[in-house]
């Protein structure tokens, strides 16, 4: 090892017990904001499934790394039981450089946001007419409601139809929830309240399931025909157009449910408990939606570009509280990270809460305030210093899609109600690969 390389970054001791350390912490993204605290930008520590692994929270630091195409395969072997085709979270450099293309071609595309708008509108209005309806019952669990919200939506996208009914989706949810349940067991050998053999049951039980569901509705894709809307809104078409083998469909549409559903559902929850704790940015949200929107209860497409306060809003909540708290990249070659070289091989952490919450870069960062995301604000800050979406060829290709999807929701759900947070309660963010809130948030209803 060069004098100038890996050791010389400081961390916890090498020989600690990582599992042990991330557990006592409350999870891995506590953990990060603690070791970044405790030792700066850049951290050396032992990461469960790599050995060691050097943590970058500093953008300037970051931008050394940007350009990374490959994951640790180890970190996301636990992803391997969904898939048949190899892992699509770390497909190597040729296979992944033109699924992302094809991918991206849908999710990032403005036809295929267009095309599906009516629908997640539809979606959205029929939970908030359950919410209405039900309002006299007791508060609302948020992310309970939203996550099953965001599968819908993100299966009516993915796979060109929803789900049979209400049931599915929740049945839908809660196996992707056994899935996650046992892998987080595996992965740092904690106690989850289910015994081992029950766990493992569920969690086959629930692959099962939900391998059925996608091919269920894939063999009605099949049925319809792939030819219609293949390039712009249709991402099964578009990936069976590309060549792309069944089983990578599948696969691809299994993680692309997982992903949009998880991430999108806890983003919109975290803006709405942030906006029930600032009763003044809530007052000004629904003064701008008042504005644009008028009488109508729901914003077109293209009224999405002029809700910059209700943007500015999400954005800052998704730095409070990223739905993705942390990602990982391989380095393929010898990196200079400042004073320091690593050799090629490792692991790279972001850390996207502790990166979130550099005051170097945010001062007084755990304070709410969405006047950070103003044009002018934005401009003169490093662009790797909000990255709630990663970073990097192998950042969220659907990104684009969440922020329209997260911004449709806010909107009709803020036009029509106000939000309290529901009394006795104690909000506590914890890791289930993403930013949960340990005992769901729970929300009093008022019509506005």
């Amino acid at each position: 090892m060069p004098d100038d390389g890996i050791d010389r970054i400081p961390g916890p001791p090498a020989e600690g017990d990582g599992v042990k350390a991330i557990v006592a912490a409350g999870g891995l993204h506590n953990y990060q904001l603690k070791l970044h605290t405790e030792y700066g930008p850049l951290v050396r520590f032992p990461l469960p499934g790599a050995d060691v692994a050097v943590s970058v929270a500093d953008p300037v630091l970051l931008e050394a790394t940007a350009e990374i195409n490959k994951r640790p395969e180890k970190l996301f072997a636990f992803l391997e039981p969904l898939q048949e085709s190899g892992n699509v979270q770390t497909l190597p450099v040729g296979e992944h450089v033109p699924w992302r293309r094809v991918m991206l071609s849908v999710l990032a595309g403005r036809p295929a946001h267009e095309a599906h708008f009516a629908e997640f509108t539809a979606l959205t209005a029929a939970m908030a007419d359950r919410w209405a309806e039900h309002a006299g019952d007791g508060p609302v669990q948020l992310q309970k409601d939203l996550s099953k919200l965001s599968l819908q939506m993100i299966c009516e996208f993915a796979l060109g139809s929803g789900l049979e009914s209400e049931e599915s989706a929740e049945r839908v949810v809660s196996a992707f929830e056994d899935l996650l349940t046992d892998y987080l067991a595996q992965l740092y050998q904690v106690d989850v309240g289910v015994p081992e053999a029950e766990r493992r049951a569920r969690s086959e039980e629930a692959l099962t399931y939900l391998r059925g569901t996608v091919d269920r509705v894939l063999a009605e894709h099949r049925e319809r025909g792939t030819a219609e809307r293949a390039d712009q809104s249709d991402m099964i078409a578009a990936l069976v157009t590309a060549g792309e083998e069944p089983a990578r469909i599948r696969d691809t549409v299994l993680m692309t449910m997982m992903a949009g559903h998880h991430t999108t559902g806890v983003a919109i929850s975290w803006a709405l408990y942030l906006l029930s704790r600032h009763p003044e940015a809530a007052d000004r949200a629904a003064a701008e939606l008042d504005r644009v929107l008028g009488d109508r209860a729901a914003p077109d497409y293209g009224d999405l570009r002029q809700l910059t306060y209700l943007d500015m809003v999400l954005r800052e909540a998704m730095r409070l509280y990223p739905p993705g708290p942390y990602g990982a990249r391989e380095a393929t070659e010898e990196l200079r990270l400042g004073d320091v070289t690593v050799p090629a091989g490792t692991v790279i952490f972001y850390p996207f809460w502790a990166v979130h919450m550099n005051p170097e870069h945010w001062p007084d960062p755990e304070t709410f305030d969405p006047e950070r995301f103003t044009p002018e604000a934005a401009a003169g800050r490093h662009r790797l210093a909000y990255i709630p979406f990663g970073i990097g060829p192998r950042s969220c290709e659907g990104a684009t899609l969440a922020m329209v999807e997260a911004k449709l929701v806010l909107a009709v759900l803020l036009k029509r109600f106000r939000f309290g947070l529901a009394p006795g309660q104690t909000v506590t963010p914890i890791e289930r690969f993403v930013l949960w809130a340990a005992e769901d948030i729970r929300m009093d209803l008022t019509p506005r």
